[in-house]
């Protein structure tokens, strides 16, 4: 061990010194590590509203996309198939859509903004299983039902407005997820917006 005296002001300045590095080290470790807790771009994108071109929808056609990693469906429905909604009324398990499977909205007979188009979640209320939408055929399983959407997981039935028949497994009209018309060819998925 030396006897030299101690330069003071070294080691002040390499205790400084040592600081700044430390900590300007602390921050580089930390902000990356902060940002990872940060959702991801593809999380983002995953929650936002989705635009549906319908201009080109044929009536009694069904639009399928994707939202929240959900399907979502946007049928096209023709005159027969809205004449048909008061027709099964008695059997319908929430005919007047009482339970909250929709924004307010559109809860009414036709469960939609416009009554041409019906905008529904295509996930089967009982188990998750994703019913097929029949056009025509669908009378094979209700009577005075000519079009509706059929879970063959189970054998839950769902009129042309989504609601639940009496007597399935499941237990809730499918789900009508917020929505707004943009323009006349365009609805907008997953935002309530105003009305255009």
């Amino acid at each position: 061990m030396s006897n030299a005296p101690v330069d003071k002001g070294r080691r002040r300045f390499l205790t400084v010194a040592t600081s700044v590095v430390g900590a300007a080290g602390a921050v580089g470790v930390a902000v990356p590590f902060i940002a990872s807790w940060n959702p991801s771009e593809k999380a983002k994108n995953a929650g936002a509203p989705v635009e549906v071109n319908i201009g080109k929808a044929e009536p009694g056609q069904l639009i399928r996309v994707e939202w929240r990693g959900q399907p979502v469906w946007v049928v096209r429905r023709t005159p027969e198939m809205l004449a048909s909604l008061e027709a099964v009324n008695d059997r319908l398990r929430d005919p007047n859509s009482d339970e909250p499977q929709q924004p307010e909205y559109a809860k009414n007979l036709h469960r939609s903004r416009k009554e041409e188009f019906f905008v529904a979640v295509g996930i089967c209320t009982h188990l998750g299983c994703s019913p097929q939408f029949l056009d025509v055929g669908f009378s094979d399983y209700i009577e005075e039902a000519k079009s509706g959407f059929f879970c063959p997981c189970h054998g839950s039935t769902f009129d042309i407005a989504g609601r639940v028949f009496q007597g399935v497994p499941a237990p809730y009209n499918l789900v009508v997820p917020p929505h707004y018309y943009i323009n006349d060819t365009t609805i907008l998925v997953g935002e309530d917006g105003e009305q255009a």
